[in-house]
């Protein structure tokens, strides 16, 4: 039961991650604040680079974590961008709907069936993200067409599909080509560093310029991030290398219940109690799909 706990701690320093991301997007564009979160992991990580056995570094399997850097990079900033302009609690519960559209995506594309768990389980995601996107009993077609017409639950979607990408790279980079969660940490953040800076300095002069400059508050309230950051990242990926990623994942999905509960309460999110229970409906639904 180690890997569970360990899943559970990467859940809780998530979802305090997050609440404390909101806080700061509330002064900073995504690409700003991205890019500054980068760096102060990067140095936060240095020490992580005295432990790695560099013999189990080759450079197919940083070949591979660079490719996954870019898929998380893109999928971060897709996250951020969603957050800054979403209540917490109707972002947040939406990314808990990745392991449906892995189920989805098996039976289209690879021909793998449903089984009646996984069933279950996508009418409860079905039902948990209808809940939290209605708006009235009136507006029955809402909840659908939202996804169609918001700029930013568009957002919430290509990070959705960008995730389960790199889910499925996480376990391939730790049990398939040795690379050690410290190894894997260390190397991450380098790579998302160099990536964010390109972005970063690609947007500057469009978007960044225009944006309030840093200030001490908001460096403090980055370097707090930069920790939570790290820890649940390296959690997750030890959690991965003893368990599968499903059960790792299903662990981990209960952030979104901590951040839509008390990061709602924090921002005043309105509906909150309704957004509770449909965050309790998409858990259930992705724990059903997960169990397989």
């Amino acid at each position: 039961m180690t890997w569970f706990f360990i899943a559970l701690l990467s859940s809780f320093l998530s979802a305090f991650a997050a609440i404390t991301q909101k806080k700061v997007l509330f002064n900073l564009n995504p690409v700003q604040f991205s890019f500054y979160l980068s760096i102060a992991n990067l140095v936060l990580s240095i020490p992580f680079f005295f432990f790695i056995d560099y013999n189990t570094i080759n450079a197919s399997n940083l070949s591979v974590l660079f490719f996954k850097s870019v898929i998380g990079v893109a999928a971060f900033l897709c996250v951020m961008t969603a957050l800054k302009n979403m209540q917490i609690s109707n972002t947040l519960p939406l990314l808990a709907l990745t392991p449906g559209f892995v189920a989805v995506f098996a039976f289209l594309f690879l021909g793998e069936a449903l089984k009646l768990y996984e069933i279950l389980g996508l009418i409860s995601l079905i039902a948990g993200t209808y809940i939290l996107e209605s708006k009235n009993l009136k507006e029955v077609l809402f909840p659908f067409t939202v996804f169609l017409k918001s700029r930013y639950h568009q957002y919430v979607i290509a990070a959705l599909l960008l995730f389960t990408a790199s889910s499925v790279m996480d376990k391939l980079l730790v049990s398939k080509m040795s690379l050690t969660p410290i190894s894997f940490t260390a190397f991450q953040h380098i790579f998302f560093a160099l990536l964010l800076q390109i972005i970063y300095f690609a947007f500057k002069g469009k978007l960044v310029d225009r944006s309030p400059r840093i200030n001490k508050t908001d460096v403090l309230w980055i370097l707090l991030i930069s920790v939570l950051t790290i820890g649940y990242r390296y959690t997750q990926i030890v959690s991965v290398s003893i368990a599968s990623v499903a059960l790792t994942l299903a662990v981990k999905r209960t952030s979104v219940l901590w951040a839509t509960v008390i990061g709602g309460k924090i921002f005043k999110d309105t509906n909150l109690l309704k957004k509770t229970i449909a965050v309790l409906f998409i858990l259930l639904g992705a724990i059903l799909i997960l169990r397989n």
